[in-house]
């Protein structure tokens, strides 16, 4: 009887130590880079490609759906998208960036968990233009920076994709 009960005892203790805790995320999302890859369409250009960010959010209060158009997320507001790219150019070894990308370059991503506020990862994927169609050079060296913002406005941090060489014609 005393095996059995030292037995319980090492397996309850086992049990109490094996459970760890999930620690919490913070409430403004964290976003890390994964990948990009460019999207082959035929045409022989590099016109699109597939941006994939890490995401973490402790309230999971990311992403909006068709419903979320009232301010701040209606049209006229900043905040209609979710989803923020600026686009650098490489120009003479140092990358510019480039305010004529500027009417394709923000996403809007939809709603990732339900309004229960928990804790949510995971990885999110957007498919970007990346042809900058100056076509003085057949090649384009260019640098992503993008950042999200949750439904409560918080900004998350800025990542900086590796260089991304184009081919524009």
């Amino acid at each position: 009887m005393k095996k059995y009960i030292y037995f319980l005892f090492l397996c309850a203790i086992f049990l109490l130590f094996s459970c760890k805790k999930k620690e919490p995320f913070s409430e403004i999302p964290a976003i890390s880079f994964v990948s990009f890859s460019k999207i082959n369409d035929g045409s022989g250009s590099d016109n699109q490609g597939k941006l994939t960010i890490a995401f973490q959010d402790g309230d999971g209060d990311l992403g909006l759906d068709e419903g979320d158009i009232n301010p701040p997320f209606d049209t006229s507001s900043v905040y209609y998208y979710n989803f923020f790219v600026d686009y650098y150019k490489k120009q003479n070894g140092e990358f510019v960036l480039l305010s004529t990308m500027s009417d394709s370059r923000h996403a809007r991503f939809p709603r990732l968990s339900d309004d229960v506020p928990e804790s949510i990862e995971g990885e999110l994927s957007v498919t970007l233009y990346i042809n900058t169609y100056d076509f003085s050079t057949v090649y384009d060296t260019l640098k992503l920076e993008c950042f999200i913002v949750d439904r409560a406005l918080n900004h998350s941090n800025v990542i900086i994709t590796p260089e991304i060489v184009v081919k524009k014609r």
